[in-house]
């Protein structure tokens, strides 16, 4: 089996308080529909391995670090910030998703498999170099693009974020650096309203008006994205996969649906294979419909999968 699906237990531990959208409910809503679909069959499957202070450490800054493990709590819950919060598993849960890009990474660079997807939460796109916000701590997909970079001697790594939010993280962690390619599009103005203009030549940020349709993104993606990332031909792809532009999530006004997922999906595996020997990890991001996440990352999976 040529798709790797990583998760770990202490994901479904993590939680921010009642009512709270980035909710254990999530990893329960894909994975019920991925057992409905059969898709599980097809795919390997294993635990994320933690990751370590020192794969942490390149994209974060030591005090950061201190800081989550200074303030988790004993019990209850601590706020980072009004949206964000630690409790019990917090630590376990962000240090399980930040190394599960990295069990990904190490998969699809030693052959076992050509493609993976984390399964993962707490989400990382938000996560800056000094500071958790926007339901993210660790921010897994720069982690995982760092170690590519420093432990596979890679040139050329290419992020695609295609969250309805911004991810303003892995942005400001990779900015000028020309090993790496961030090419996302956001519903704009929405939160966290922070991507840069004009950005690095390295990044390139495509805003979207709410009320978009999967019509307008596809062009966008096609005649805008596409073309940058062939002109830069990575040796490996990372998604980050966040489905909160589905038509149903209320957590943006973009009109995506499964199938806007899957063709994008089918794109970059096009292009994986093309100059990256197939090779993608993608992380799960937002994505608050619970429906709609299950049958949106369902349909991202079939796609990485070929199926």
């Amino acid at each position: 089996m040529e798709t790797l699906y990583i998760t770990h237990p202490a994901c479904r531990l993590h939680e921010m308080g009642s009512g709270h959208p980035e909710c254990p409910e999530r990893l329960d809503a894909l994975n019920d529909q991925l057992v409905a679909s059969g898709i599980l069959d097809f795919v390997d499957q294993c635990q994320a391995e933690p990751a370590s202070d020192a794969d942490l450490l390149r994209v974060h800054a030591a005090e950061h670090l201190a800081y989550l493990r200074r303030h988790a709590p004993a019990s209850g819950y601590f706020a980072v910030d009004e949206d964000t919060a630690m409790n019990t598993h917090t630590i376990e849960a962000a240090w399980a998703a930040a190394g599960a890009g990295i069990t990904g990474v190490d998969a699809v660079m030693g052959n076992t498999h050509r493609k993976a997807f984390c399964a993962v939460r707490p989400p990382g796109h938000h996560a800056r170099h000094a500071q958790a916000m926007g339901f993210c701590f660790l921010n897994n997909i720069a982690v995982a693009a760092a170690y590519a970079l420093e432990q596979h001697g890679l040139e050329r790594v290419a992020v695609v974020d295609f969250d309805v939010h911004h991810g303003n993280g892995t942005e400001e962690m990779f900015a000028g650096d020309e090993r790496v390619l961030m090419c996302s599009f956001f519903q704009h103005p929405l939160f966290p309203n922070s991507h840069q203009q004009p950005a690095a030549a390295n990044m390139l940020n495509i805003p979207i008006d709410a009320y978009s349709k999967g019509d307008d993104i596809r062009m966008l993606f096609s005649d805008v994205l596409l073309p940058r990332l062939q002109a830069f031909r990575p040796q490996l792809i990372l998604i980050s996969a966040g489905f909160d532009g589905h038509r149903e999530d209320e957590m943006g006004q973009l009109g995506l649906v499964e199938a806007d997922y899957a063709w994008m999906t089918s794109q970059l595996v096009a292009l994986a294979d093309e100059t990256a020997s197939g090779r993608i990890v993608s992380f799960l991001e937002g994505g608050y419909s619970l429906s709609a996440l299950g049958r949106s990352v369902t349909a991202h999976i079939r796609a990485l999968a070929k199926l």
